[in-house]
């Protein structure tokens, strides 16, 4: 089993497409890759940052739901009606991500259903399989936690938050409160990291 999750964080690193197949630098549609996505991340870079008042748009990510399963989730149909906490992340299994901002809101929920938040979910820019595996393994989960892949980073650069990750594209770290699809709060990372975690975003609602 160690192996085997070891296996799972190394590709999360190099941004496994496929099915764990096929290795690609750029993303793409339906949890792939394409250079036209990449090329284009360029172009997004004047992209005003989500703040206050700002409505999720309609953008379609991708859900694993286990034995290699997927499914398409419209961000807006599934937030709708709904107050929800929506954090990101740079990458699936990597340090920062793993032992400080996904656990803050694993150990909150509790917390946030008492504030009226009735789901959270996690984004980032890692494929499908890997963000399934990262929510499995964590027990975010368990606790609750929807993880989508944003892999081509269409829903990341409509933030304003898309930033060059090297490899791949990645999402700036973030979280954010939306009611019925409007952000009533937004918690950036610009200062320092722990501004995005659960505990700030509680100190808030």
């Amino acid at each position: 089993m160690k192996s085997i999750l070891r296996c799972v964080a190394f590709l999360a690193a190099i941004s496994v497409t496929q099915g764990f197949l096929s290795v690609s630098l750029f993303p793409v549609s339906n949890g792939s890759f394409s250079p036209s996505s990449a090329l284009s991340s360029s172009t997004m870079s004047d992209v005003a940052e989500v703040k206050v008042g700002d409505k999720i748009p309609s953008i379609t990510l991708m859900e694993g739901v286990g034995d290699f399963e997927k499914k398409e989730v419209d961000i807006a149909e599934l937030i709708a009606g709904k107050k929800v906490a929506i954090f990101g992340v740079p990458g699936a299994f990597t340090p920062g991500c793993s032992k400080s901002h996904l656990p803050s809101f694993i150990t909150a929920q509790p917390e946030l259903k008492e504030k009226g938040v009735d789901l959270t979910i996690c984004i980032a820019t890692n494929d499908l399989y890997v963000m399934e595996a990262w929510g499995r393994e964590s027990g975010g989960k368990d606790a609750g936690i929807v993880f989508l892949s944003d892999s081509n980073a269409e829903l990341t650069k409509a933030l304003g938050l898309l930033m060059d990750g090297g490899i791949m594209p990645r999402t700036k770290r973030f979280s954010l409160v939306a009611d019925d699809g409007v952000v009533t709060h937004y918690f950036s990372s610009a200062e320092q990291a722990s501004d995005t975690w659960a505990p700030a975003v509680l100190a808030k609602l």
